[in-house]
């Protein structure tokens, strides 16, 4: 089993962007704040418990979001079966898809589609409100699991210079600038963007940081 692609690519990219930011940016505020030699692994080690802490926390959020969106779904086909009227369901029919559909549709393939889902909903049986799913719970894993993954690039230099930790602290920074780079390239193919502009964009954000921490002496 393979939680993490139970997850949509905007899900699964955007707690990947997410994680490394947590990483970076705590690791940096941590040295600056700890000082010394055992603060950079303080720092690396922090940084792993916080995105620990956090993508649990992303797991619940992601439970919740499974849910509401499965049961607004149940209050719009409720909402259209109980229309005073034929003209009255298609209106609600159509606010809550024509946004979605419109740049993508022709308006008569729409009323069709609308028209269709009417009678579905007029002849067939109204689906039930629900709880958690089994998919559910392998999406929140799949988020937790993302989320520690990324932050194994704050792991790799502190266990491979354990007697350096601030050259571990660097290298762990700039791990986390070029995975950065990676993402957005990666994320531009969802996106329809250059892949080069979002790769440099968030990986500009990642040396920002880094460029803030070291002037203020960490």
């Amino acid at each position: 089993m393979r939680p993490w692609r139970q997850l949509r690519p905007s899900e699964s990219l955007s707690e990947i962007v997410c994680a490394l930011i947590v990483v970076l940016t705590f690791t940096l505020a941590a040295s600056v704040v700890s000082g010394g030699e055992e603060g950079p692994r303080a720092a690396l080690l922090g940084a792993i418990g916080c995105n620990a802490a956090w993508g649990i926390i992303d797991a619940v959020l992601y439970l919740m979001t499974c849910v509401f969106d499965r049961n607004r779904h149940l209050r719009f086909a409720r909402a259209v079966a109980s229309a005073p009227d034929e003209a009255a369901a298609l209106a609600t029919i159509r606010s809550e898809l024509e946004p979605a559909l419109a740049p993508v549709t022709a308006s008569e393939d729409r009323e069709q589609l609308y028209r269709s889902i009417l009678n579905s909903l007029a002849h067939g049986k109204l689906p039930r409100r629900t709880g958690l799913k089994r998919d559910d719970i392998v999406g929140a894993i799949g988020v937790v699991c993302v989320a520690l993954a990324a932050s194994l690039t704050a792991v790799l230099p502190l266990v491979l210079l354990f007697d350096q930790p601030r050259l571990a602290l660097r290298v762990s920074n700039l791990l986390v600038v070029v995975l950065l780079f990676i993402v957005g390239y990666h994320w531009a193919r969802y996106v329809d963007a250059n892949p080069w502009s979002a790769g440099f964009g968030l990986m500009g954000l990642g040396l920002a940081l880094v460029a803030i921490a070291i002037l203020l002496g960490g």
